[in-house]
This record gives structure tokens, sequence and C-alpha cells, in this order.
């Protein structure tokens, strides 16, 4: 393998990833660590990749959201993890609006037996809360993505502006310490307005979520007041969080 096939495998390899680290580029590879480290130097000097302690990461935006059907057995035990971790913050008589997204909708599922009144933003989540014999279900208009079945629009926007929550429980596409971002601009709109109705709001981020920046930008960290990711997130990533200005808690 030329040095030129090797660069070209190393670039293809982490924009597909969005991150990996100098082992598994070693293996993919075929060089030694040494040397892939040299090679992440020279690929970011000159801009193609941006480089961290132990590994590299993408420069290119993920602009593609894969599938809700894929998504929901993508790191299906951390998302359960967070969502476990929510719902013990969460105090009966709260009320809630839930974001669209399969950690939110794993949320949904063990709010379900809970004292609280609740309002997914999500046909997903709504399915997931209706028939739960103590929770009081709102549901917001709008017009739900195919697939997705998230509900964005004015109707969307309305019934958020409308009412104000206890905690809203925000998902998120990509998270970084510069801030958070989803992939589709209606949603985007969505979660801001979802912000804006919460007294306080919880994001919850898989790992994965922090080596990825999507099209739409929706808020500064420092808007959100607690980030809940597992416990084998990077440091460099979430010190970075801390630093921009909201609280991390790992489970």
């Amino acid at each position: 393998m030329t040095i030129s096939d090797r660069h070209r495998r190393i670039l293809d390899a982490v924009q597909h990833a969005g991150q990996l680290g100098v082992t598994q580029l070693a293996e993919l590879t075929g060089t030694s660590e040494m040397t892939v480290r040299r090679d992440l130097e020279l690929l970011a000097d000159q801009g193609m990749l941006e480089r961290y302690r132990g590994g590299a990461r993408t420069l290119v935006l993920r602009g593609e959201e894969p599938p809700f059907a894929v998504r929901t057995h993508e790191d299906l035990d951390a998302k359960r993890r967070i969502a476990e971790a929510v719902a013990d913050l969460i105090a009966d008589g709260e009320a809630v609006v839930l974001d669209s997204g399969t950690t939110c909708l794993e949320v949904a599922r063990l709010l379900t037996r809970r004292r609280l009144t609740v309002m997914p933003m999500s046909l997903h989540a709504a399915n997931a809360l209706v028939g739960a014999p103590q929770l009081r279900l709102l549901l917001p208009g709008g017009e739900p993505r195919p697939d997705e079945l998230a509900l964005t629009g004015p109707l969307a926007e309305a019934s958020l502006a409308a009412l104000r929550f206890d905690t809203a429980v925000l998902g998120c596409c990509g998270l970084t310490a510069t801030g958070l971002t989803a992939y589709d601009l209606a949603d985007a709109a969505i979660k801001r307005a979802i912000i804006a109705s919460a007294h306080r709001v919880i994001a919850v981020a898989d790992p994965a979520k922090f080596s990825r920046t999507a099209l739409a930008f929706v808020t500064p960290v420092a808007a959100l007041d607690l980030v809940v990711t597992t416990d084998d997130a990077d440091p460099e990533h979430t010190n970075a969080l801390t630093a921009a200005g909201t609280l991390v808690q790992k489970v």
C-alpha cells in the first residue's frame, strides 16, 4: 500500500465512522501506531481531518440522518442506561416535554408507570405513552416527518409556546462544545421551541453524538442544564462541554 493509498483509506474510514482511534487505524492500514500518528498529523496540517489525542475525527458535516429503524438498534444498551438516569431525575407530578428520537423514546417507555403530565413531540413516543394509567398525555399539533414521525411546523411550535414545562428531555444529532445540532431545519426549530418552553433542559446523548456536527444549529451548550451520557464517553469531549457551560452526568 502506497502512502497516498494509506491516507485515502484513513480519510474514508474516519469520514464514515465520524472518529477513529490510532489503534483502529493501525489495524485497518496494517501499519504501526507510530506511522498512523505521523499520517494523522500530516492530514490534520492539510485540513483533511481533526486530530485529537488518541485518534482523529472527520471535518465533514454528517448531513444525512440515518433511518429511524436503524437507529433504534444502535447503541441500545447505552440509550437505555441514559433513559433510566433521566427518568430518575424526573419527580412525580412534573410536566415534561419529550423530544423526538430513539433515546427519548426509551425515556417515554420508562415514564408509563409514573404520575406525570407528558407531551411527546413524536408519534412513536405518543404511542408508547397511550393508556398509561396515572399519566396525563398531551398531544401537540404538527406535521409528522416521514419515518421519524417527529411533529414539526407551526402547529407544533404553537403547542409548545402555549405551555410551560418543568423538564424538557432533548435529543440531539450532534453535540460539541460549539453547540447542539440537528439534521433537519424544521426539527431544529422545534428543539429551540422546546428549550424556550421548559424550566430545566436535559439533553440525552450517547458518546457517538460528541463526534458529529449536523447541518442545523440549535443552541449553544450553555442553554442546556444537563447532558446525560454513558461512562465510556471521551473525557476530552465531556470536559469541553463542561467548560462551555453545562453539567455532564455519566451513567
